[in-house]
């Protein structure tokens, strides 16, 4: 059989990161910020490239490595980043201004993301990414569900969380959360989902247009 390891780790170092991105990087890791794989990275460019997106959402900012990555999908992108980390968020606010992204391009709000997201417009996003305060991530996902339009894309980073979710041993309260996820999307008939073990695996689910 295949060493499915040995297929992540190309699958990974398949996709390069440009130099903002890798600077970026480096910064999450002197400041102990956990960031987004380059292919993870890769899979939302192409998702905002394939749907035209010009409205995102991003929970969880950190130094901005995702945020790169979903600007990178469209020259039309507009990007809401929340996160409730101010000096992560100015490492962010930095990396796009010398990255010269365009200051219209992105709007940086510090707060809870399912606090900022419940002020947000319905059906106004065309996609929106989960990448952070576990703890509330289902009301994130109820947040997320009413922001999207019609065939919009919600994204979840660490969706296989460790690879601990498939070991049913696995019983600890992180594991739990994103087992709930899981659920969440098998019963609801609203959206169209596949789990992706990129990464630390992506749950991708696109909103039905009824």
């Amino acid at each position: 059989m295949v060493d499915k390891i040995s297929s992540w780790k190309f699958s990974e170092d398949f996709v390069s990161e440009n130099e903002p991105i890798t600077l970026a990087r480096g910064r999450a890791e002197e400041l102990g910020v956990e960031c987004i794989t380059p292919s993870v990275g890769a899979h939302l460019a192409l998702l905002v490239s394939a749907l035209g997106a010009k409205a995102i959402v991003e929970a969880g900012t950190g130094t901005g490595v995702s945020g790169f990555w979903l600007l990178s999908g469209s020259a039309n992108a507009v990007l809401a980043t929340i996160d409730s980390e101010p000096e992560t968020q100015d490492a962010a606010r930095h990396a796009f201004a010398e990255a010269k992204i365009a200051a219209n391009r992105t709007r940086i709000i510090t707060g809870k993301a399912n606090e900022v997201m419940s002020n947000m417009a319905d059906a106004a996003y065309d996609l929106v990414f989960l990448d952070a305060d576990r703890e509330s991530l289902e009301a994130q996902l109820h947040e997320a569900s009413r922001l999207l339009r019609p065939g919009g894309v919600v994204v979840i980073a660490h969706a296989l969380w460790r690879d601990r979710v498939p070991d049913p041993a696995m019983r600890d309260d992180a594991t739990g959360v994103y087992r709930d996820v899981l659920r969440f999307f098998n019963s609801n008939d609203d959206f169209v989902t596949v789990l992706s073990p990129v990464g630390d695996g992506l749950l991708i689910a696109s909103k039905r247009v009824r």
